[in-house]
């Protein structure tokens, strides 16, 4: 039995491990931005801003669908000013969502976006978005929140509809405090 020589490699051997996952966790981050840039996949994550839009009609149309989803419990109203619209690929357009606070507290709300099918949400653009922002609402407040938006004339043809989903999420704090004082 070889005890103390293998005693005397184990810290060595330890330090180059710890090294080594070190050094992987520190490559982990620009790893994952390759992948997402490859796949596509990620899109959502982060925080969302403005496209630079240029309006360039096309003679094409698809028809786009708003969809409103509240977060299990928030204690909101939340809702598209129209279930859907026929666009103009390249042209601008503007529509609202509503929401409301039906609580008595002063609410933060986060609205995150989604485009399906995933593949033409790279072709969908908004340069003015309630969801770049947080939203917050005095008690009881309720308004119609602006998005600007244009759909890309790049968008491969075989997709003639899309849909732009919000879920609105309420801070979870602040969400706790309003559920302990009803």
């Amino acid at each position: 039995m070889n005890t103390p020589q293998a005693d005397r490699w184990l810290p060595g051997k330890l330090v180059v491990l710890a090294l080594a996952m070190f050094g992987f966790g520190f490559l982990l981050v620009p790893l994952y931005q390759v992948f997402c840039d490859i796949t596509g996949i990620g899109q959502r994550t982060g925080v969302p801003t403005a496209d630079v839009v240029v309006e360039q009609p096309s003679d094409r149309t698809v028809t786009v669908e708003f969809v409103a989803t509240l977060n299990q419990y928030a204690p909101w109203e939340f809702r598209p000013a129209v279930q859907s619209m026929e666009v103009q690929l390249g042209k601008l357009y503007d529509t609202t969502y509503f929401a409301q606070n039906l609580t008595e507290q002063t609410l933060i709300g986060r609205a995150v976006p989604s485009v399906a099918p995933g593949t033409a949400s790279k072709y969908f653009k908004k340069t003015e978005c309630f969801c770049f922002t947080e939203q917050e609402f005095a008690g009881d407040e309720g308004r119609d929140m602006g998005l600007v938006f244009s759909v890309d004339p790049a968008l491969p043809s075989h997709i003639d509809r899309l849909t732009l989903s919000y879920t609105f999420f309420a801070d979870r704090t602040e969400v706790a405090q309003a559920n302990s004082s009803t």
